[in-house]
């Protein structure tokens, strides 16, 4: 990561979740509130500013775990915050017999975060048409253009 001073680890139990920084990239809080109770919660922490990114983790069926929410806070974007909450998050999964596959999902504006997936060794595998039209009462648009489908990507974590 590109400050030293950040430790990613799981959030406490006492400690309530970072909601702001979630709707950074889920602006729907029923959305958050329907997943979050079924999640386990990872923060970055900056030794000074405190919590400045999160992403919630979802075991969803046998041997698959969904990455649900990644978010970073504006202030610390293009740091290496969300890169290096991924590559915990796919470490951890790795050390995990249980785990043989990652996913995780984003709509088809979302160019950034499309790339970051890619680099961290996701694969491209569906896409939800209409998901954010059906699901959000609001359009939501990134750089002009209107997120109205779901894109899906996986990583297969070998075993043994």
């Amino acid at each position: 990561m590109a400050h030293e001073t950040i430790v990613v680890r799981r959030l406490r139990e006492s400690e309530p979740a970072p909601t702001e920084l979630l709707l950074l990239a889920d602006p729907s809080a029923d959305m958050i509130d329907s997943y979050l109770p079924r999640c386990v919660v990872y923060v970055a922490e900056h030794l000074d500013a405190g919590v400045v990114g999160v992403c919630a983790v979802l075991p969803t069926r046998p041997g698959v775990v969904e990455i649900v929410n990644v978010a970073v806070d504006e202030a610390w974007q293009r740091q290496g915050v969300a890169s290096g909450l991924l590559r915990e998050v796919i470490a951890l999964a790795k050390e995990t017999p249980a785990v043989g596959r990652l996913e995780i999902a984003t709509g088809n504006s979302s160019f950034t975060q499309l790339r970051l997936y890619q680099r961290l060794g996701f694969r491209m595998t569906h896409i939800e048409q209409d998901y954010f039209v059906k699901h959000y009462p609001q359009p939501i648009y990134e750089d002009g253009l209107q997120c109205r489908d779901l894109v899906h990507l996986a990583m297969d974590i070998p075993t043994g």
